[in-house]
């Protein structure tokens, strides 16, 4: 397995890189906007693909990298279901896992000092956020925290993971670089408590100044998302309430760019085709399936996924792969819901 930690001074984040093998799948974790060059220039020395990029909840201190990655490489955005963000390409609850080739990160709702903070456990390693630091714990004054959320996140899901688990946060301000889970139940003073109310009392009583980035970052960090106004713009774009009418012609083909995991949790539109996002450029390629089938049948390809920012994506791919009748969801299947459209499991 491919692991580096990489660190960004200024906002004392650190952000994690891990892939499978070299020449394959890469995902990232909490990335720094300005590093961006960095990762990718890591990203290519190491010969890897970067396809997912993880934020583990809503940053205060820093802009995230997740819309620079994506629109530098294509890859997809993913958060917890509760975050801000205008748009991610997949959101993801407790239970679900976070995949790649040879890889998968199960994921944990860890909220507290955000309501959308989220861990994730992977080979004897869990990526904490900010919700368990190393001899500390993340704030909970501010973006609907919860010392006693907090308190349970870190009590019964995180403490309750073997003490050998490997912590990796996603700051420190110490030089620390990595704790065990056993370390932190020994030596983090702020777990010294004896019930969640002194563990509150403790979180409520700090009297921390804001982060300096703070007016500047959770703004930015909720507008993410990659505007779809341009594709719309270009013609590419239709609405749920079109492709309702559109549905069951002949001449459209509906293909849902989605995983496995997302299509059996959240049901999928009837009659649609499954072609994963990763495996596109194969797929609109002259030979492809999706090519063939445009080119062969004169069918028109309606993409869509989660929330319309994959398929977005996809269009423009397409479009520049030669197949002019490409359209999207806009809004994906939420939008389709929303729309009252037909779902099925």
């Amino acid at each position: 397995m491919i692991f580096r930690q990489l660190f960004d001074s200024v906002s004392g984040t650190y952000t994690y890189l891990v892939a499978s093998r070299k020449g394959g799948e890469a995902l990232i974790i909490d990335p720094v906007l300005e590093k961006v060059d960095r990762y990718l220039k890591l990203v290519e020395e190491l010969d890897l693909k970067l396809v997912k990029a993880v934020d583990t909840h809503l940053h205060a201190d820093h802009i995230t990298g997740l819309g620079a990655l994506r629109d530098r490489t294509h890859c997809v955005t993913v958060m917890g279901e509760q975050t801000l963000a205008d748009v991610v390409s997949m959101r993801v609850t407790e239970g679900d896992r976070v995949a790649i080739e040879g890889l998968s990160l199960d994921v944990l709702y860890t909220p507290g000092h955000t309501d959308d903070s989220y861990s994730f456990l992977m080979n004897g390693r869990v990526f904490t956020g900010d919700t368990l630091l190393i001899r500390g714990t993340g704030r909970t004054d501010f973006q609907n925290g919860n010392p006693l959320q907090q308190y349970d996140s870190i009590f019964n899901k995180l403490l309750k993971l073997p003490d050998e688990t490997l912590v990796y946060p996603a700051h420190d301000y110490k030089g620390d670089t990595v704790s065990t889970i056993g370390e932190e139940k020994r030596f983090n003073p702020r777990l010294k408590v004896r019930s969640a109310d002194e563990y509150a009392d403790l979180m409520n009583n700090l009297k921390l100044p804001n982060p300096k980035m703070m007016d500047v970052a959770v703004p930015a960090n909720i507008h993410i998302g990659l505007h779809q106004d341009e594709i719309a713009r270009k013609g590419w774009a239709v609405s749920a309430a079109e492709v309702l009418a559109l549905s069951g012609r002949p001449d459209i083909a509906i293909v849902d760019l989605r995983e496995k995991g997302e299509r059996e949790k959240h049901g999928t539109i009837p009659g649609s085709l499954h072609a994963p996002y990763p495996d596109l450029q194969e797929n609109i390629s002259t030979g492809g399936m999706l090519h063939e089938l445009a080119e062969a049948t004169g069918k028109r390809i309606v993409f869509y996924c989660a929330f319309g920012e994959r398929s977005a994506m996809a269009v423009q791919a397409a479009q520049d792969a030669g197949l002019a009748s490409a359209c999207h969801i806009e809004g994906g299947i939420d939008a389709w819901k929303k729309a009252n459209g037909p779902v099925i499991r």
